[in-house]
């Protein structure tokens, strides 16, 4: 059979074919939309005060087109794309709220992230039934991507675009065309509108372009220039409109009050925490993180000295390196929240895939008759960590199926004598004085209020113009309490406070000028 003749058969293959073909990752696609319906069933899907950033920017634009938040000001903190892509589940949904479709949401988009996953393991140089069945299980039952997808994050969204990036980028390397190379460049800029962070899909995108030994310098040089051009136009489009309407393109952001080998700490613990390994391992953490970024530098080295980067594997590795510097390099600059499992989340998936893809590729090329011996320790090794991570999540389930998930969708804000009292006396408000409070999405949640979030104490301007002010209603979350921000003893210092209602969780006050 001739060359072409063989191209002609794979492509005559119909999609119900490859569907077919990958049934298995079907059946476990359908099992992650089910875990997520099973975990929100008691009192929905979990909400943070992101969610509820991106829950009212989507309803505003699905009502008024517009990047308003529920506190009246535009949308800076975060990209456009996932709150755009909210109003398009509002829509589609006749008018359904985010937060009430949000278990429907993220459990397709958690089905086709493991669909996804599992179809990319077929495309390796060395695809194996057993290793993809093994990841499969492991995705669905990772409590990583779990933590995700029980929330309205738009990591849920993220995670999913930076597979199919992967996706196009492989289909580029096919042919290296224009068109091929326009694709795989929109999708980046997706992704950098999905998460600020996505800008490491770029530079993934260009560091791959720069290693090909396939293309002329001058094809990397034009290439790299449509791909840049393209990838980060969103993303120049969303900070420009950022910065017209408020003055900042991201936001205001502090600068970090952790250092490199802080983070570097906080980095191993999590991928310690992902691999099932108690807090016992934790003195080790600087130690591991510096393996697992030596070990991706590694492989990558290593396969472009061996010219296999027309492969799944290396853009995978490749993507991985790159999401895991930047992280640890952006959180010793800019203020985050301590590195955690959701910041890291998007590299799960990859890193899962770049430290185990190897092993079906070596025992494939090992000259050795019982080569099921040499994939049995593997095999072990994993389903141990399976059970391992199977247990965590039957533990969470068991937390959350009486009280729900974490968030303002659980009993302790649904049964909160406050939040009630909140939703049914809006009227002791006077109007004409503002409404500061410590929780300003949980006023807009319960009560249908606006409010002011108290200011950060590192920004003394915004704390004085609060000081000025010669009457003001405060709402305290007691349970809340942040030491970042101005709180209620800051407050007394400064004003006579009169209190309208206190409860166990919460309290609200008149403050006015001594």
């Amino acid at each position: 059979m001739s060359e072409g003749t063989k191209r002609t058969t794979t492509k005559s293959k119909s999609p119900f074919k490859r569907l077919v073909g990958n049934i298995d990752c079907l059946i476990v696609a359908l099992m992650g939309f089910y875990i997520i319906h099973l975990f929100a069933r008691y009192s929905g899907i979990g909400v943070s005060p992101d969610s509820i950033m991106y829950a009212s920017t989507a309803q505003n634009i699905h009502d008024h087109f517009s990047l308003i938040t529920f506190n009246n000001t535009p949308l800076v903190f975060f990209p456009v794309f996932y709150p755009f892509f909210l109003s398009i589940c509002i829509f589609l949904s006749g008018g359904m709220d985010p937060v009430s479709a949000g278990p429907v949401i993220n459990g397709i988009l958690f089905g086709i992230t493991i669909f996804l996953t599992g179809w990319i393991t077929t495309k390796f140089k060395a695809p194996s039934i057993i290793y993809k069945w093994l990841i499969l299980i492991a995705v669905v039952l990772s409590p990583a991507l779990l933590e995700i997808y029980m929330y309205l994050w738009s990591e849920t969204l993220f995670i999913l675009v930076i597979l199919i990036f992967i996706i196009a980028y492989h289909n580029y390397l096919q042919s290296h065309s224009i068109k091929a190379l326009i694709i795989v460049a929109l999708v980046a800029a997706i992704c950098c509108i999905t998460r600020y962070a996505g800008i490491t899909v770029v530079a993934t995108g260009g560091l791959l372009i720069l290693i090909d030994g396939r293309l002329t310098w001058k094809r990397k040089v034009s290439h790299l220039l449509v791909f840049g051009a393209i990838g980060i136009s969103l993303l120049g489009a969303n900070l420009i409109l950022n910065a017209y309407a408020t003055g900042l393109s991201t936001g205001t952001r502090e600068p970090s009050i952790t250092p490199f080998s802080e983070n570097l700490y906080y980095f191993g613990t999590v991928i310690l925490d992902w691999a099932g390994l108690p807090a016992s391992f934790d003195p080790i953490a600087v130690a591991f993180a510096i393996i697992v970024i030596v070990g991706l530098s590694t492989l990558l080295i290593v396969r472009t000295a061996q010219h296999h980067l027309n492969s799944y594997e290396n853009i995978i590795i490749c993507f991985t390196l790159v999401y895991g510097l930047f992280i640890l390099i952006i959180a010793s600059i800019s203020r985050f929240e301590r590195m955690n499992s959701r910041l890291l989340s998007p590299m799960f998936i990859p890193l899962l895939l770049s430290f185990t893809c190897w092993i079906p590729d070596l025992i494939k090329y090992l000259k050795f008759r019982k080569k099921w011996l040499l994939a049995t320790p593997f095999v072990v090794a994993m389903l141990a960590f399976e059970v391992t991570i199977a247990k965590v999540d039957y533990q969470k389930y068991d937390d959350f199926k009486d009280y729900g998930i974490p968030g303002y969708t659980d009993d302790d804000w649904n049964k909160s004598s406050f939040v009630t009292f909140l939703k049914t006396h809006q009227h002791i408000f006077k109007p004409g004085y503002p409404i500061y409070t410590d929780a300003d999405e949980a006023v807009y949640m319960f009560a249908h209020m606006h409010s002011t979030l108290l200011p950060h104490k590192f920004f003394a301007g915004d704390v004085a113009k609060v000081y000025a002010q010669k009457r003001f209603y405060l709402i305290d979350f007691k349970k809340l309490e942040s030491s970042e921000l101005i709180g209620l003893k800051d407050i007394q210092a400064h004003k006579t406070l009169t209190k309208l209602c206190d409860f166990e969780d919460g309290a609200i006050y008149i403050c006015e000028k001594k």
